[in-house]
């Protein structure tokens, strides 16, 4: 009875298995309900600007009856909308891909790096952080704007004319660096955390067999740090994949990506049955890549 009585979960033990279910309830699947309800409502000049309204359990058939797909219908016939997602896709893979380029030759040093200048390190990857997101994306215009610090810069240097001036900002270009200064801590703290736990003596037994360092890097380093890769990919691609402020402030009419779609038929639009629609299938379009990095998560665990 005592070893019976012992191996019985506590309701503490409960507890803290069942309060992760209870927060996605509450702040993921409800608002995800609540916005497949209004995807599949008529638009309506009122406030909120959707019927049906939900009224209770008792309107349960009602509501049901009333419900139809053509906001999705309408999504697959209107091409900017297909073209936003698409486009959302190919700037969020050349970003993801930018910050890899980026991000982890950064959290290679840090992983080799002395023990004692670690943290050193780790605080200033995490130092932006400190200050408003919305300031340092307004920094960015200061410094990309045509008259801005680095026309100034090119100028001084001798490398721009007087009369000639840097054109990135209100362009793609300036989309993808605005991108990658702001999600560079989201890919370089997971890599960091999967380089800093590598085996030192297994590089040192290929050096003695004769490897090179770059086939080393590649057979050995690379393979092993493929768990922080995936999430630090994942934690960057999912995001962006959503991103509405940096492409709005830094990025020009062309560039067309579904947070800014999002905003405007909401905002600008009121049509929120329609905006609903176009989260709905963003959320199920960003699912596969969700489950991919579970499944790699798993893996790792297994190991």
């Amino acid at each position: 009875m005592s070893e019976a009585h012992a191996l019985k979960p506590s309701p503490a033990r409960w507890l803290v298995v069942i309060f992760p279910y209870v927060w996605l309830t509450l702040f993921f699947l409800a608002p995800f309900l609540i916005i497949l309800k209004i995807s599949l409502s008529d638009t309506a000049i009122a406030m909120p600007p959707y019927t049906p309204v939900f009224q209770g359990f008792g309107a349960i058939g009602d509501f049901i009856s009333q419900l139809d797909i053509e906001n999705y219908i309408f999504l697959t016939d209107d091409p900017l909308y297909i073209d936003a997602y698409l486009s959302s896709l190919r700037i969020a893979v050349i970003s993801t891909l930018l910050l890899l380029l980026v991000g982890y030759p950064m959290a290679l040093c840090m992983a080799r790096a002395s023990a004692g200048i670690r943290p050193t390190l780790v605080m200033l990857v995490i130092l932006p952080f400190w200050t408003s997101f919305l300031i340092r994306v307004y920094a960015w215009i200061g410094i990309l704007k045509p008259e801005g610090l680095l026309t100034l810069l090119l100028q001084t240097l001798g490398i721009y004319g007087p009369d000639d001036q840097v054109q990135i900002f209100r362009t793609e270009t300036a989309v993808f660096i605005g991108i990658v200064y702001s999600y560079l801590p989201f890919m370089v703290l997971p890599l960091y955390a999967a380089l800093e736990k590598l085996d030192g003596t297994l590089l040192e037994a290929a050096s003695d067999l004769g490897c090179p360092p770059w086939k080393a890097f590649w057979k050995i380093t690379f393979p092993l740090s493929l768990p922080g890769v995936i999430a630090g990919s994942m934690i960057c691609f999912i995001p962006i994949t959503g991103e509405f402020v940096i492409p709005d402030l830094l990025g020009g009419a062309e560039t067309l990506m579904i947070g800014k779609t999002l905003w405007t038929e909401f905002f600008g639009n009121r049509d929120w049955p329609l905006a609903s629609a176009v989260a709905v299938i963003l959320l199920l379009v960003l699912v596969v890549p969700i489950m991919i990095f579970q499944n790699q998560q798993q893996k790792a665990e297994g190991k």
